[in-house]
């Protein structure tokens, strides 16, 4: 059995090689240890990184590990770096994401109830860009498709989980005001690396 000090080690070379999210349990398997373990030693490493104010840091995104850039240090990096061109979310796009993110599990009909107008297209775009995906069946007549956010969705916006969301006193007030708010949180989430097209 490797030592603590060896396996946070490991999962150091393993965030740095893997790039995307890295999930617990991948990295437990590796060492033969259970997923709790591994989340204990990567939140060890997550305040370790933060107690140092190294320039790299580690996230947690439901139960995966990936290090990230420090936000502080976004506009030397946006300097350095040869600016990504990319579009925005549309406001469309925008506010059937947040209907889905507070909604969840939600379908098509409960979504286009609250904002009067079909998705259809909206959805097919946030599906192919991972932030919505399948999240089952509605036990109701013709059992319609449930649809949720992605670990995409979380990375992408910050969070590190469902339950980080701001809080919103009336889900119907989504249509409109909510959609204006999203994109000011994706500006500020916008921090040289995350970049979404739809």
């Amino acid at each position: 059995m490797s030592s603590k000090k060896a396996i946070k080690s490991a999962f150091e070379s393993m965030l740095f090689t893997w790039g995307e999210p890295l999930d617990a349990k991948a990295a437990a398997d590796v060492f033969n240890i259970s997923k709790q373990e591994a989340i204990g030693y990567f939140e060890e490493l997550m305040a370790e990184y933060e107690q140092e104010g190294r320039g790299i840091i580690i996230r947690k995104i439901n139960q995966s590990f990936q290090f990230v850039t420090r936000e502080e240090n976004a506009d030397y990096v946006r300097s350095l770096c040869t600016p990504v061109k990319t579009r925005r979310l549309s406001q469309s796009a925008l506010e059937v994401l947040a209907i889905v993110a507070y909604k969840q599990p939600v379908t098509k009909g409960e979504i286009e109830a609250i904002r009067g107008i079909r998705c259809d297209r909206v959805m097919d775009g946030l599906m192919k860009k991972e932030l919505v995906c399948e999240k089952g069946r509605a036990d109701t007549v013709g059992r319609p498709i449930l649809y949720g956010t992605t670990d995409v969705f979380l990375k992408n916006f910050g969070f590190s989980s469902i339950k980080d969301l701001p809080e919103i006193e009336d889900i119907e007030t989504i249509a409109g005001g909510i959609a204006e708010d999203a994109e000011e949180d994706i500006a500020a989430a916008d921090d040289g690396q995350i970049k979404i097209e739809i």
